[in-house]
C-alpha cells in the first residue's frame, strides 16, 4: 500500500519535500529580503509604506534596544498588539535578539494577561498605549525589566481610532507619567544588535492554546517550526513570486494562523504585507482596490461577509489570486460565492497551534474535495491511527495525527501534557479524522469540547471557571452552537443556586463575564435551568447540551 497516496494529487510544482537548505531563522530571512530587494515596499499600513532596508533598520534597533535594556537571549518578551508596523518590528526585533516571543492578545482582560505573563515568566512587554489600563491594573504585582509602550501616532502622521480594536475613551485616559519607554525613545536607545548565532532548534515563540486543565498553555515553537511553516505554504502555492506577492494582512497576528500565513509567509516570500489592525469588510474592500493584494489568507467569517456585503459589485476585487481558509470549517457555498466574486481560488485548510500551525489544505489549482481538509504539506506526515495508536485502513475513523518540522518541541513548563501529546515525534491532535484511498482527510469531529467561533478558539471550561465565580451560579456549562454567521457561537447553561431565581438576569451574568473574559469568549446565549444533565459519577454531559 501506498503509504503517502497524497503525493499524487498534489499541484504540478508543489514539491514533496522542503528543501532542508531554505531553512533559517525569520531574522535573517528578513535580512536576506532586505538585501536582495531593498527599495521594495515591505508594509503598507492604511497608506503609509516602509520598504525592506527600512524595516530592516527598524528589527536591528529594536534588536540593539532589547539588548542594551538588559534582557538576554531566552529572555521571554510578550507583544499585545494589533497588527501593525510595531508588531511585525517587535516580533522580528526579539527574535534577532535571540529572545522568546510571547503573542498576547490585545483583546485579553487583566485577568487574562496576567496568567499568560506569570505562566510564560515574561520579562519584557510592548504593548498598545490604548491598552495601557490592562497591564495597570496588574503592574504592582507583575513588574517587568522593560515595558515599550507604543501607538498608532509612531507610524501615522494622524489616529484612525475606527481601526484599532478599542478607542480611547472606551480604555480610560492616560496618567500623567504612564511609566514603560516610547517606542520612538526606545527604538533609539540602542547601538549595534548583539551577534548572535540563531539556532534554528532554540524556541522563538511561546504560543497559547487551551488545554485538559482549561487553562491555556504555551505551545514551544521553534525558529525551525515557524520558518519551516512559512516555507511549506508558499511551496503549497505553486505560483508564488518572491518579490512580487501582496499579502492582505488583517487576520490577528497574535494568533498562530495569521502570524504564518499572512506574516511570516509575506517576509520570508520577501513580499509586501498589507496591514489592518482589525476587521472591517468596508475598509478591508477599500484597501483591496487600493492595494491589490494577490494573496488573502483568512477565515470563513470574512469570505461570508464580503460575500453579503450590499455593494460588493462596486469593488474590484479581481487582483486576489488564491487564499487558504483556516481556523474553522469552510461551507462550500461560501467558497464558490467569493470564487464568482474575485475570480480567486479558495481552498480550505486544517492546522492547530501545537504544528505553527498549518498541516493540510486542498490543492489551490489541482482537485479539490467537499468537505475535506485536503492533503499534507510539503514534509508534514499524517496517520489516522486506532486505539492501540496503530494505522487505521482507508476510510476507518480515529485520531489524526501528524508529523513535520512544524511540529513543536512541547508544550512550557507542562512535561506531562507533552509526553500525552508528543510520541516518538507524532502529535496527537485529538481531532477524529479519516483518509480516502487517494489520501485527502476528513475531519470527523474537532477536539471534544473547543468551540471555533468566527475564527477563535473557545474552551468551554476556560468559559465556566469564570461563571462559577459568580456568587449565584451552582451550575454551569458552556457549549457551542451552530450559527451562520460565527461557524459557532457561545452557550451557556447556567442552574443558579436557592434563591436567586428571578434576582440574577441574562444581563447580569453577561457583565460579570465581560469583566473577566476577552469579549469573544463572552456567551452571546444564555439558559437558566433547574438541573443539567450528568453522568453517573455527576459529571455534566455537554455532548447532550450541544444535540438538544
Amino acid at each position: 500500500m501506498n503509504d503517502k497516496p497524497w503525493l499524487d494529487h498534489y499541484d504540478e510544482g508543489v514539491p514533496a519535500e522542503l528543501d532542508e537548505s531554505l531553512l533559517v531563522p525569520l531574522p535573517r530571512a528578513l535580512e536576506r529580503a532586505a538585501a536582495k530587494y531593498p527599495h521594495r515596499p515591505a508594509l503598507d499600513f492604511l497608506g503609509r509604506r516602509m520598504n525592506y532596508r527600512q524595516l530592516w533598520r527598524e528589527v536591528r534597533n529594536f534588536a540593539a534596544a532589547a539588548s542594551s535594556a538588559g534582557l538576554r537571549p531566552g529572555d521571554r518578551m510578550a507583544i499585545m498588539l494589533p497588527n501593525s508596523p510595531q508588531f511585525v518590528i517587535a516580533f522580528y526585533g526579539a527574535l534577532l535578539a535571540g529572545l522568546t516571543v510571547v503573542n498576547v492578545n490585545p483583546m485579553y482582560t487583566p485577568s487574562e494577561l496576567d496568567y499568560q505573563l506569570v505562566d510564560s515568566g515574561a520579562d519584557a512587554l510592548v504593548i498598545l498605549d490604548l491598552l495601557w489600563p490592562r497591564y495597570a491594573e496588574i503592574a504592582a504585582e507583575r513588574p517587568l525589566k522593560l515595558l515599550v509602550r507604543t501607538g498608532i501616532q509612531d507610524y501615522l502622521p494622524f489616529p484612525k481610532n475606527l481601526l484599532f480594536p478599542l478607542k480611547a475613551k472606551k480604555e480610560g485616559t492616560w496618567p500623567k507619567n504612564p511609566g514603560g519607554i516610547p517606542w520612538r525613545r526606545f527604538l533609539a536607545s540602542g547601538g549595534e544588535p548583539p551577534a548572535l548565532e540563531l539556532d534554528l532548534d532554540r524556541v522563538a515563540l511561546l504560543q497559547y492554546t487551551g488545554g485538559t486543565t482549561g487553562r491555556p498553555k504555551g505551545a514551544m515553537l521553534s525558529h525551525r517550526n515557524l520558518a519551516a511553516n512559512a516555507l511549506q505554504v508558499q511551496a503549497w502555492i505553486p505560483d508564488f513570486k518572491e518579490g512580487q506577492e501582496v499579502v492582505l494582512g488583517v487576520i490577528p497576528f497574535f494568533h498562530v494562523y495569521g502570524m504564518t500565513v499572512a506574516m511570516n509567509l509575506a517576509i520570508v516570500g520577501a513580499g509586501k504585507l498589507v496591514l489592518l489592525p482589525r476587521w472591517h469588510v468596508g475598509e478591508v474592500l477599500r484597501t483591496i482596490v487600493r492595494t491589490h493584494p494577490s494573496l488573502f489568507p483568512g477565515v470563513p467569517t470574512m469570505y461570508v461577509a464580503i460575500n453579503t456585503y450590499p455593494r460588493v459589485g462596486d469593488y474590484d476585487l479581481t487582483s486576489i489570486r488564491a487564499c487558504i481558509s483556516g481556523s474553522a470549517p469552510l461551507p462550500v457555498e461560501v467558497a464558490e460565492t467569493f470564487e464568482k466574486i474575485t475570480g480567486a481560488k479558495l481552498v480550505e485548510g486544517y492546522g492547530l497551534t501545537e504544528a505553527a500551525p498549518v498541516t493540510h489544505a486542498n490543492p489551490i489549482y489541482g482537485r479539490r474535495k467537499t468537505g475535506s481538509i485536503g492533503l499534507p504539506l510539503p514534509s508534514v506526515e499524517a496517520r489516522v491511527v486506532g486505539s492501540d495508536d496503530e494505522d487505521l485502513p482507508p476510510g476507518e475513523v480515529g485520531e489524526l495525527v501528524v508529523k513535520g518540522p512544524n511540529v513543536m518541541m512541547g508544550y512550557w513548563n507542562r512535561p506531562e501534557e507533552t509526553a500525552q501529546t508528543l510520541k516518538d515525534g507524532w502529535l496527537f491532535t485529538g481531532d477524529v479524522a479519516r483518509m480516502d484511498e487517494e489520501g485527502y482527510f476528513y475531519i470527523v469531529d474537532r477536539k471534544k469540547d473547543m468551540i471555533i467561533a468566527g475564527g477563535y478558539n473557545i474552551y468551554p471550561r476556560e468559559v465556566e471557571e469564570v461563571l462559577y465565580q459568580h456568587p449565584a451560579v451552582k451550575e454551569a456549562a458552556v457549549v457551542g452552537v451552530p450559527d451562520a454567521y460565527r461557524g459557532e457561537t457561545v452557550k451557556a447553561f447556567v442552574v443558579l443556586k436557592e434563591g436567586y431565581a428571578g434576582e440574577v438576569s441574562e444581563e447580569d451574568l453577561r457583565a460579570f463575564a465581560k469583566e473577566r473574559l476577552a469579549a469573544y469568549k463572552v456567551p452571546k446565549l444564555w439558559e437558566f435551568r433547574e438541573e443539567l444533565p450528568k453522568t453517573a459519577v455527576g459529571k455534566i454531559l455537554r455532548r447532550r447540551l450541544r444535540e438538544e
